[in-house]
């Protein structure tokens, strides 16, 4: 892989401890910004509305800039965002920087997917997409703990500046990476593009990782209280289990990366169906430490492994589509994260205990089993009726 992935990656982790570490700052903020904890917790809800927006508009917008011209403006962008973060004492201008942080992030990762398959050999999109994903996964691993203990020790601010410093050293590291061939690059015109994005086989895809990314975050959002009230471990072991998902998902991501070029089926199918019984599993043993703490690694490595295989299907599914492929499959898993959390959410509300939101992954994932069998019986249907009609125009 080439090493300017590597420095791609390094803005990734820093927009993904971003988007993940006010987790554990909302209780903070609320006190320091003088509103309630909920209201704090829109800042999330923020964050996730600018990423579905973001993700299909931005790189269609950005396409009469070189690519290392649209990943640099974006990188500043979203570093600028953290520093104005970072100083001030209004919750609206707090709120607006994470819409802004969260457009930017959109339309940095959704280039950044695109730049990235164009570095590599046209067999080798599943690996190239997993680097970057494993920035994300890292996030999850290091950054998210590290902005929480940040705001522990100096503040919630902390976590802010800490985002701004990685995002900075990037910068520069971006700017030298990137190859002045990338930005060169021929491009389909914009309504070509649009017209290869209604391709059946894309649709299917989008809709199958936003089901996979919704189960994955309708459990991880609730990973803390299904730790403290039904697993029975005390508020300590919060930071291990989230740390056990977020290096179960880097495993997934590598391992998915190794698979999703030449055997998507593999991850896809297998791992979709190990990832529904895994979820079903965990719903059924979650009082169990032993057997909860293990179900934790399997599952994060399992669904970060299937989602990162359905993301580089995406933009195998849309080569004629290679500015905008990227930003719908960020939009797509991104409608998973925001929905995800929602019915998980609704599922407790509804008097069902901190365990619903495992039944409710493991719906999710069986229902994007069923549209992907029934998704692929059709293709066969279609196929062997296409070659019906061949057999019998020749025979005429």
């Amino acid at each position: 892989m080439p090493f300017a992935l590597f420095l791609l990656g390094v803005a990734v982790f820093a927009q993904g401890t971003s988007e993940f570490m006010l987790s554990g700052l909302v209780p903070d903020i609320a006190r320091d910004l003088g509103v309630s904890v909920p209201a704090a917790g829109a800042l999330t809800s923020a964050f996730a509305v600018g990423m579905v927006v973001g993700a299909p508009l931005l790189p269609g917008l950005a396409r009469r800039w070189s690519r290392r011209g649209a990943l640099l403006g974006f990188l500043v962008v979203f570093l600028g965002v953290h520093v104005v973060g970072a100083v001030t004492d209004s919750f609206g201008v707090l709120l607006a920087t994470r819409v802004v942080g969260a457009l930017a992030n959109a339309g940095f990762l959704a280039v950044a997917l695109v730049t990235a398959v164009g570095m590599v050999a046209p067999d080798a999109k599943g690996r190239a997409a997993s680097m970057l994903l494993g920035g994300v996964t890292l996030a999850c691993v290091v950054g998210v703990p590290a902005g929480a203990l940040l705001g522990q020790l100096w503040g919630w601010r902390s976590a802010f500046w800490a985002v701004a410093v990685v995002s900075l050293t990037a910068v520069p590291a971006v700017a030298r990476s990137v190859p002045a061939g990338a930005d060169n690059s021929a491009r389909p015109a914009l309504r070509c593009e649009v017209r290869a994005l209604r391709s059946p086989r894309l649709l299917v895809v989008l809709l199958l990782g936003a089901l996979v990314n919704g189960a994955t975050f309708c459990t991880f959002t609730y990973l803390a209280p299904l730790t403290t009230d039904v697993t029975g471990l005390g508020g300590g072991w919060v930071p291990v289990v989230l740390a056990l998902f977020g290096l179960g998902a880097f495993v997934g991501v590598r391992l998915g990366g190794r698979f999703a070029d030449r055997r998507p089926g593999l991850p896809v199918g297998a791992g979709g169906l190990a990832l529904c019984a895994g979820w079903i599993g965990f719903a059924f043993w979650a009082g169990e430490p032993a057997v909860a703490l293990g179900l934790v690694l399997v599952q994060g490595a399992l669904s970060f492994g299937v989602g990162s295989t359905l993301i580089s299907q995406v933009l195998y599914a849309a080569p004629g589509a290679p500015t905008l492929a990227g930003g719908f499959a960020t939009a797509a898993f991104n409608v998973g994260a925001a929905c995800g959390p929602w019915l998980g959410g609704t599922a407790i509300d509804a008097g069902f205990g901190y365990r619903s939101p495992l039944w409710v992954s493991a719906a999710l994932v069986a229902l994007a089993l069923v549209m992907a069998g029934g998704a692929r019986v059709g293709s066969r249907t279609k196929r062997g009726a296409q070659e019906g009609r061949t057999s019998a125009s020749w025979s005429a």
